[in-house]
């Protein structure tokens, strides 16, 4: 889920889709639930742009046997593109600081793809922007003001740290267990990593030197 400036927050639904939850009255309510006449596969991940546009996978059960995994951006004047139709697991996504890129986790391509967008809104030739390995794949992924990309690793109990090369330059270990699921920058500078360690129920926190990519919700209220 992620926080929008009204305080609402939207979440990614596996079986309804596109829900806003809004923690003052315990209201969950459903938002984009299919597109056209067609439900999703299901909803996976989110995240905004500073424009407040809503990037979002739709993985469903796909994977190397089904690579039909979908990202769509919903714009804020109500209009669903759909960016990818080929997906292997779509899971987090994440833009870079100047969001003319869009970077996907593919949990069963154990890699993360790198998505080029246009001033028009098409999008450029699509590339494998890093690899992995192991028995599951990336989740979460997350970004900071430098665009090094920061990747939890669902089955290596990691956050590995990508710069914008594609060049390893840090791994985040777990104390706790190897499910690495989701992180998030946080704390008053936004160098404060906070991790999900899914297997053993932790939440883990790192500090790292450069503070995260300013979100949606910080950006509209400043």
């Amino acid at each position: 889920m992620a926080l929008h400036p009204n305080g609402k927050f939207f979440i990614t639904d596996y079986k309804q889709g596109l829900l806003t939850f809004d923690p003052a009255t315990s209201k969950i309510e459903p938002f984009l639930g299919r597109r056209d006449s067609e439900h999703f596969k299901g909803l996976n991940d989110l995240t905004f742009a500073l424009n407040g546009d809503i990037y979002f996978t739709d993985q469903g059960q796909t994977g190397l046997q089904d690579p039909t995994g979908r990202v769509y951006r919903l714009r804020t004047n109500g209009q669903l593109d759909l960016l990818l139709s080929t997906g292997i697991s779509p899971n987090g996504l994440v833009l870079h600081p100047n969001e003319t890129v869009l970077f996907v986790a593919m949990t069963r391509d154990n890699s993360v793809w790198r998505v080029p967008l246009f001033p028009d809104g098409t999008t450029g030739k699509v590339g494998r922007f890093a690899s992995f390995y192991g028995v599951s794949g990336p989740d979460s992924i997350f970004i900071d003001e430098q665009a090094n990309l920061f990747v939890p690793h669902a089955s290596l109990g990691s956050v590995f740290v990508i710069n914008p090369d594609g060049e390893p330059i840090a791994r985040i270990v777990s104390p706790k267990g190897k499910t690495t699921t989701n992180a998030k920058f946080g704390g008053p500078d936004r160098k404060t990593v906070y991790i999900t360690q899914s297997d053993t129920g932790a939440i883990l926190k790192a500090s790292w030197h450069v503070p995260g990519r300013r979100v949606y919700a910080d950006a509209e209220r400043k």
